[in-house]
């Protein structure tokens, strides 16, 4: 097993059967290759309800996964089970046919046997796929793709603490990693160089003038201070319960969507923005080596979002428990003594 770990983040824009075979599929397939990750969240696998029943979108949208994970020379099979006989890594909200999914590298990581569980409506109105990898540390991590809501700041708020409680132990958290599209600005902080703290990602909005505002401001700051509204990553970064990965590393800041003009896709008023985020958690935060945004002209040209991609040592890994007295304590390395790889 290689010393570093790589996991990655895609929202493939509206990725759908009739994406194969096109030039948009092979500037997917070559931007994913060109990370190499061993374990890539993937967002906006979309099935089109006007053509194919309902009935029929699981079906649909796990062959799909399955075919990009397969030209990837990566998996998403995690069996199949009752309830999910697709055997396909993959989530949505049952009502809509928008899925996230998780693909792996089999021969770097491996998949904890009845670890992957889907999550849908009510706690998000995206899917968010998890599943538990082994590593080579001495306990698995937890991956969560996640797809936050686009219109509703009280929804992203929620979603974040069905996230922040599907990672949680008993005082404690899980080690692992939420990666996304979370449809919001990030609210990780650093040294403003003069002995404070100051947002990694500046405030977006204060000079816009649009509708769409609404979406992503604080209320009642709309034609004010229009401040980004940031509840959703605050709830999840608190007492560093997770980190934000660019900001932990002090990587340099860049945005991963803004680069398509009007025309090439949706109409975009928001400018160059960063809301493709990799958020570790407190025990996986010593094992970041490095964090960047993958700009190449094959991801320019495979997505309105930019993938982002983080290394981790495993053998950095810490551990964390309960005591007696019901304080989270320690932080002992988890190595890779135990590992069944």
């Amino acid at each position: 097993m290689p010393q570093n770990i790589r996991i990655a983040n895609l929202n493939a824009y509206k990725l759908t059967p009739a994406s194969r075979s096109t030039s948009s599929w092979t500037a997917r397939l070559t931007a994913i290759q060109e990370i190499a990750p061993d374990i890539l969240a993937l967002q906006e696998v979309v099935i089109d309800e006007n053509v194919t029943g309902r009935d029929d979108w699981e079906h649909e949208a796990a062959s799909l996964i399955q075919d990009l994970a397969d030209e990837c020379g990566l998996s998403a099979s995690v069996g199949a089970s009752d309830g999910h006989p697709h055997g396909t890594a993959m989530a949505a909200n049952w009502h809509r046919p928008w899925w996230t999914a998780l693909m792996w590298n089999p021969n770097a990581v491996g998949v904890i046997e009845g670890s992957y569980r889907p999550f849908g409506a009510p706690d998000y109105w995206h899917g968010c796929t998890t599943v538990r990898f082994d590593v080579g540390a001495k306990e698995p991590i937890l991956v969560a793709s996640y797809h936050g809501d686009p219109f509703r700041p009280d929804f992203r708020y929620n979603e974040s603490l069905r996230l922040k409680g599907t990672f949680r132990t008993t005082g404690g958290v899980k080690p692992g990693f939420v990666l996304g599209d979370l449809n919001s600005i990030s609210a990780a902080e650093v040294d403003d160089g003069q002995g404070g703290r100051r947002y990694y990602d500046d405030e977006p909005y204060t000079e816009m003038d649009h509708d769409d505002l609404e979406f992503q401001v604080q209320a009642g700051t709309i034609g004010t201070t229009q401040l980004a509204d940031r509840r959703q990553t605050e709830t999840l970064l608190r007492k560093d319960y997770m980190v934000d990965a660019a900001a932990h590393l002090g990587a340099p800041w860049e945005p991963t969507v803004g680069h398509w003009a009007d025309g090439q896709g949706d109409p975009d008023p928001w400018g160059p923005r960063r809301i493709d985020l990799i958020l570790a958690s407190r025990t996986v935060a010593p094992a970041l080596t490095a964090y960047r945004t993958h700009r190449s002209p094959a991801a320019e040209q495979a997505s309105d979002h930019l993938p982002v991609l983080a290394d981790f040592d495993p053998s950095n890994i810490s551990r964390e428990f309960v005591n007696s007295d019901g304080l989270t304590v320690g932080n002992s390395r988890g190595g890779t003594a135990g590992s069944s790889r």
